[in-house]
């Protein structure tokens, strides 16, 4: 050992190896496009507001991760990395995998039927598969518009639908939208069944599979599939929407319950983690992912997305490109979120948008932010 050797250089090895940690899990937001997105969101969310968290990974590295605003106005937690919002159909990413994470373990099939997995589904969807429900092209009818009308006099959070219950709606319906592979029509009905669909075929609950399969693999520790009463959600962020000028919160809706078509809450820290598992392939290997990201092929008018555009759909993805780039993309919406994820896939850049309010268009401004990175504004 040398002459410096001893407590003091005991600590300076240790702040050296520390510093480089520190680094890692919290890069630091430098430089001018950085410099850009802050003045993005500065434009969009005060301080003491519901707000955003925004994350860019560019070749695996996280080049930019920060919340604005607060979780809450209660609390006036500010937003983090560690802070979960809910996902909403950004969810639908995660259902699509664990379902492949069946096929892969046998237990399901492409092919497989609904009437097969549940017997007594109703003639109209006798022709439905896994496939069709993977792709939105089941023809299945929406269940937000089979459900009674909401009494105002129930708290909202104890009328929620759960999925057994839409199962139930679509049981009891007895036409479909049209047939079963010949239209493309996003579906949040097909969704809610492939939790249901996971959850037969695994014989354990949905939200339990996505955890023990997909989260605690990846090391997502705070991502959930929540269930209210059964679970929580740590960091979690809360939803509102500016109503006459004031901010209201506005967590839950009367659909706010189901799972596989938006129950999961996420953080930008776990997202990153998404992230890193779809680009080194360790979740879902280069052949199962490939089929994910195979668009639909239908007759008829083509897939389209919210702008209506078209926007091919493979499994839990939308497909179509963006200014000439390559990319696999979904946004969410339910009440007081909007989320979205871009990844660009030629270009090795992921932008993760989460907020928890109404107010702001995440996938656009997604876009907004990938144009900075990859040099298109």
């Amino acid at each position: 050992m040398g002459a410096f050797a001893g407590p003091a250089m005991n600590l300076f090895a240790i702040l050296g190896l520390a510093l480089p940690l520190m680094c890692a899990c919290r890069p630091a937001a430098v430089g001018q496009k950085a410099k850009s997105v802050d003045a993005l969101i500065a434009g969009l969310v005060s301080g003491r507001e519901p707000g955003a968290a925004v994350l860019v990974v560019r070749d695996g590295r996280a080049v930019y991760e920060k919340g604005f605003g607060v979780t809450d106005l209660q609390t006036s937690r500010p937003i983090d990395g560690r802070t979960n919002f809910r996902l909403a159909s950004v969810t639908k990413a995660f259902t699509a995998a664990a379902v492949m994470l069946l096929v892969r373990d046998g237990k399901l099939r492409y092919e497989d039927r609904l009437t097969d997995i549940f017997p007594g589904f109703p003639e109209y969807a006798g022709d439905v598969t896994v496939r069709h429900l993977l792709e939105h092209t089941s023809g299945l009818p929406d269940y937000e518009d089979l459900m009674p009308a909401a009494d105002q006099a129930v708290p909202v959070e104890e009328a929620q639908i759960k999925d057994a219950a839409v199962l139930e709606l679509l049981k009891r319906t007895r036409k479909g939208k049209f047939a079963a592979g010949s239209r493309w029509a996003y579906s949040n009905s097909g969704y809610v069944v492939l939790g249901l669909v996971v959850e037969k075929a695994s014989g354990r609950p949905f939200a339990e599979f996505l955890r023990d399969r997909i989260f605690a693999p990846l090391g997502m520790s705070g991502t959930v599939a929540y269930e209210r009463g059964r679970n929580t959600v740590p960091g979690r962020a809360y939803g509102h929407s500016r109503e006459d000028g004031r901010w209201k919160e506005t967590d839950q809706s009367p659909t706010s319950a189901t799972l596989g078509d938006g129950g999961v809450y996420s953080s930008l820290s776990d997202m990153r983690l998404w992230d890193e598992a779809l680009r080194r392939r360790t979740l879902l290997d280069e052949t199962e992912l490939r089929l994910a990201l195979t668009p639909a092929r239908v007759p008829g008018e083509p897939p389209a997305a919210p702008d209506g555009t078209p926007a091919d759909y493979g499994f839990g993805w939308f497909l179509n490109p963006w200014k000439g780039h390559a990319r696999m993309w979904h946004y969410g919406e339910t009440s007081g979120f909007r989320t979205a994820i871009q990844r660009f896939t030629e270009d090795g850049l992921t932008v993760v948008v989460l907020c928890n309010r109404s107010d702001i268009d995440a996938a656009a401004l997604a876009l907004k932010i990938a144009g900075l990175y990859i040099g298109l504004s």
